[in-house]
């Protein structure tokens, strides 16, 4: 095709926009690709909603410069980033932006000092840089922007080769994280940047992209029958034994999308990884065939399995039903005015369930964002909550591994107070924290006092695997209960009540002195009663406390210290 050396603003929004929607439209698959076999994976829907933050901001611009698209692009992303993956986009875009938005036009010189500053301002944000994640994705498109800044002023070419070599990258994450090789899966975050790319890449090229940002419930109400539209998803790599080019890919994948839906071509050298849900599998085996030798094949009925998958989630409430129940006081986005002085100290905690949310009040938090597990809050989130808080310094707790660094971006943003956040990965670590808070002494010995004491705690969780899956040694089948410690699995049983004996068993040690039960929203009273009193007779020596956490998804939520 011609040549393209140069994008002017409104091609490059447009680029931006076609990049947004190709991840909103695979965030299902995206998450489908966690480690953990968990109701609530959502890699894919957090980096939907932070990259969507920015397409709105972008789409509100009337007349864009340069200049304002990286802005829009910047902010948006950064107020709205979500969960680990999102805070890392929300980076990678805030780079990205600092250097286009010093430029009039975009040339491949220009993307590749943004991929550059993109990769160190992301590294930078995060305290211990793990690879094989989303980071090693982005820095491997990075590297490869540097050779080919030096071969080619044709930005298709350019971005072509990018972005098979971010797929390249991507394919080696397993072999970088045991993890993810144990699960089958590559890494999660890495394949959305990859989306990312690849729909900004079919616009420049001329493809039937969709430009416009839709409603977000009605998406989600597209996305359920699609689920049982086809009867089958395969995915299979084919080992080619014939030539293959550019031309032949477009066809390849032409045929495909003719018979189903959610289709994924990847092709790397001498391999194309296949993924497509349809109802003519014959054809669509028949002429990969054709094509080469076909190995790493996996095919679902997933029409039988979108049967069980509906009549579960009526019974055990599904996350993504649970994570539509947020806090309506978000969408006060009204300025705050008091008219009492600022106190010292004041706390804000992510937490859910009625009896979780109770506790956190009784002990003085101020302010409680609706979220965690199922739905992890936006640093926009985050700050509307500082915001709603009188206090000089305010304490937030974040109580989930995936909200802290949304949390410690809220912080940096944050201009009128002293925020401290501290690092509580769990709701027994928040609340740990909270009880150590004494308001006579300073923030300092507070914040000291409190990261100490939530140290001693162990957290351990209960509930439902959502496929089968092999974690840390062991095998796991759709619908088995898991106990789920601080550091990986603890626990896998048919039986609820037997994981949960199991992860305890894992977590008590001679120093332990005192294990909390919090019971979830569908586990009645009694049956907690009784499961406490076991525990009571397997630790005598130990201080057992029964509490109504009212949490979704985790049957229990236990922590021993």
């Amino acid at each position: 095709m011609k040549e393209i050396n140069s994008i002017n603003v409104s091609k490059f929004a447009n680029a931006f926009l076609a990049g947004a929607n190709n991840l909103e439209a695979h965030k299902e698959w995206i998450n489908e690709l966690n480690v953990f076999p968990v109701p609530d994976g959502d890699t894919g829907t957090n980096m939907c909603m932070t990259i969507m933050s920015a397409a709105k901001a972008v789409t509100e611009l009337e007349d864009p410069t340069m200049k304002t698209l990286s802005k829009a692009i910047s902010s948006g992303s950064l107020r709205g980033a979500r969960g680990n993956s999102g805070v890392i986009l929300s980076q990678l875009f805030r780079g990205f932006s600092k250097v286009i938005g010093k430029s009039d036009e975009i040339t491949t010189d220009v993307l590749c000092d943004a991929m550059q500053k993109s990769v160190e301002t992301a590294y930078k944000a995060v305290m211990k840089p793990k690879e094989g994640t989303i980071l090693t994705v982005a820095r491997g498109a990075a590297d490869k922007a540097l050779e080919m800044v030096e071969v080619t002023d044709d930005i298709v070419y350019f971005v072509d080769e990018v972005i098979k070599e971010a797929e390249l990258t991507l394919k080696k994450t397993p072999d970088m994280l045991p993890v993810l090789k144990q699960a089958g899966v590559v890494d999660s975050g890495g394949q959305g940047l990859v989306c990312i790319l690849q729909g900004g890449y079919d616009y420049l090229i001329g493809k039937d992209v969709k430009l416009t940002i839709g409603d977000e419930g009605e998406a989600k109400k597209k996305e359920e029958p699609e689920e049982a539209e086809y009867t089958y998803h395969a995915d299979f790599v084919i080992n080619l034994t014939k030539a293959f080019a550019n031309k032949d890919e477009r066809e390849f994948t032409s045929f495909l999308e003719e018979r189903g839906g959610r289709v994924r071509v990847n092709w790397n050298g001498d391999e194309i990884s296949v993924s497509i849900r349809t109802d003519e599998l014959g054809e669509v085996i028949s002429k990969s065939v054709d094509l080469g030798i076909l190995t790493n094949i996996d095919i679902k009925n997933i029409k039988s399995e979108y049967a069980k998958t509906v009549n579960a989630a009526s019974s055990k409430k599904a996350a993504a039903e649970i994570a539509g129940k947020t806090d309506s006081s978000k969408s006060e986005n009204e300025s705050v005015e008091f008219t009492e002085p600022p106190k010292e100290m004041g706390f804000v905690s992510v937490s859910i369930g009625d009896g979780m949310n109770s506790i956190f009040t009784e002990l003085g938090c101020d302010y409680i964002i609706e979220g965690g597990q199922t739905m992890n809050p936006s640093t926009d989130d985050v700050l509307l909550a500082i915001e709603k808080v009188n206090a000089k310094n305010v304490f937030v707790l974040p109580n989930n591994k995936n909200i802290i660094l949304a949390a410690n971006q809220a912080a940096e943003l944050c201009e009128d107070k002293n925020i401290i956040v501290l690092p509580t990965k769990t709701i027994p670590q928040g609340i740990t924290a909270i009880i150590n808070f004494i308001p006579d002494q300073s923030v300092e010995e507070n914040k000291a006092r409190m990261e100490e004491e939530i140290q001693n705690v162990k957290t351990g969780q209960v509930t439902y695997a959502v496929r089968d899956t092999v974690i840390d040694d062991k095998e796991i089948t759709e619908g088995d209960y898991m106990g789920i410690g601080d550091e990986g699995i603890l626990a896998v049983n048919k039986d609820m009540n037997k994981a949960f004996l199991d992860m305890i068993k894992g977590m008590v040690d001679d120093s332990s002195a005192i294990i909390t039960i919090y019971y979830g929203d569908e586990v009645n009273e009694k049956d907690a009663i009784s499961l406490g009193k076991q525990v009571e007779e397997d630790y005598g020596s130990l201080e057992v406390e029964i509490q109504a956490g009212g949490q979704p998804v985790y049957y229990y939520v236990a922590s021993v210290e």
